[in-house]
């Protein structure tokens, strides 16, 4: 790029941040589950298993080797027969709508996509050459070579024209392929007009695989990366998001909003919120937080200290890309025999297809029998998720199911969506910080 460019390119970045300080971005975010209503509830539940397996070992290797914002709508797929949380981005110019699963264990951001003839032409497709703003990036350059390393860019190309290629792959087993490029994103403000973004990476991606994006048109990658949407989103409205997740089995109608830079309408006030430490750098691209312990009702329970330590092959993250939440075998043993001792009476039931191996029926159980569940952080914030997120319901009528996973031993343990639903949860990262609290997100 010839300095004069890279000159304008800054100047234009420096003016839209100047000019939206004090605006708000918001996009829809929308439950994947109700994408697919052909699908029976036991295949919905063993698809959300599997998808949640494969994307747990994948997480596991991976961790191995201002004041104002801008606002997107969230909210379930569940209308969609999907187990992630949906909004819409518009890309290139003129803007294009597309659907897309919320990932904050994700570091790119793409949308299906036809270039150059390749791509679907069956269902909802960016038409690349059709934006006046669409422009790859060259195999040759240093982007390609080592920016997007971590992004699974391929060391095809053919000529130096070549767009650089990527085999983006997904803790769940999906996979995209397609190539790297930049355009522009239109995004809504809160004062109602819209604002433009020149020049962020996208992936165009001629070709996918996996249950979990059948669904949708793409991901919003929001993982702490310097590729993500986060980086370029946050520097712009500020190093603050944050997101509230409606009730998992919410309607498409339903949705509250991803947030990025602080926005007064959802600021978390005493009492209510609780702070912790944000853990950056601990697991990166993920979001890491310092557990200490898990108590039921007054009880902490025995888990060995190791099970949190990343050292030794711990370590907790939020993902909001996770449906269920993992656990590490010795916390996992702790949790569910601690919880089935208050389930003591209920018949245990063992639904074909179902993948949790707690489940029971519930039909004429008490709920506020069930004891308070909390994960402890370091520094004494306490997360207390409802109930319903951890004894989860079923399409069964009255069979519900303790929603944990054994994960291994030694793994990473996984706060999943479903046990952050109805919480509005903060990211600074400038503080380090992670605060939340209960809310009905609606």
């Amino acid at each position: 790029m010839k300095p004069m460019t890279m000159l304008l390119c800054l100047i234009t970045m420096l003016l839209i941040a100047s000019a939206y300080s004090n605006t708000v971005m918001r996009l829809d975010m929308t439950h994947r589950d109700t994408l697919s209503p052909i699908h029976t509830p036991y295949h919905r539940i063993e698809d959300i298993f599997g998808e949640d397996k494969r994307r747990h070992s994948l997480i596991s290797q991976k961790i191995k080797t201002t004041k104002s914002g801008a606002r997107m709508s969230l909210g379930s797929g569940f209308d969609f027969g999907a187990a992630q949380y949906f909004s819409e981005i518009m890309v290139g110019t003129p803007a294009k709508k597309f659907r897309v699963v919320v990932d904050t264990g994700s570091e790119l951001t793409w949308v299906n996509c036809r270039f150059q003839g390749k791509g679907k032409e069956n269902r909802e497709v960016f038409r690349a050459e059709g934006s006046s703003s669409f422009k790859t990036v060259g195999c040759m350059t240093k982007t390609c070579k080592v920016d997007l390393m971590n992004l699974f860019s391929l060391s095809i190309c053919p000529t130096p024209q070549s767009p650089c290629s990527y085999d983006y792959r997904y803790a769940d087993g999906s996979t995209a392929q397609g190539v790297f490029a930049t355009d522009t994103f239109t995004l809504g403000l809160t004062n109602g007009s819209p604002t433009s973004i020149p020049g962020l990476l996208i992936g165009c991606s001629s070709s996918t695989k996996g249950d979990s994006l059948r669904a949708s048109d793409g991901v919003l990658g929001l993982a702490f990366s310097d590729q993500s949407f986060t980086a370029k989103a946050t520097n712009i409205f500020g190093a603050k998001f944050s997101y509230c997740l409606v009730d998992h089995t919410s309607n498409k109608n339903i949705s509250n909003y991803l947030t990025f830079g602080s926005n007064p309408t959802s600021t978390l006030k005493p009492p209510a919120r609780r702070t912790a430490r944000l853990e950056l750098n601990l697991l990166p691209p993920f979001y890491a937080v310092s557990i200490v312990g898990i108590s039921i009702g007054n009880t902490m329970l025995n888990i060995p200290p190791v099970v949190w330590e990343v050292r030794k092959g711990g370590g907790t993250i939020l993902d909001s890309g996770s449906s269920l939440t993992f656990l590490a075998d010795a916390a996992y043993k702790a949790v569910v025999s601690g919880l089935e001792r208050h389930l003591v009476g209920l018949k245990r039931v063992k639904p074909e297809g179902l993948p949790m191996e707690y489940c029971f029926d519930t039909s004429k159980f008490d709920d506020s029998k069930l004891p308070q569940l909390s994960f402890h952080f370091k520094g004494g914030a306490r997360f207390a998720p409802y109930r319903k997120s951890y004894l989860i319901a079923t399409a069964s009528p009255g069979i519900r199911c303790l929603g944990f996973v054994p994960a291994g031993a030694p793994a990473p343990n996984v706060i999943g969506n479903i046990m952050q639903q109805k919480h509005l949860w903060e990211f600074d990262l400038a503080a380090s910080t992670l605060s939340f609290s209960p809310s009905t997100c609606l």
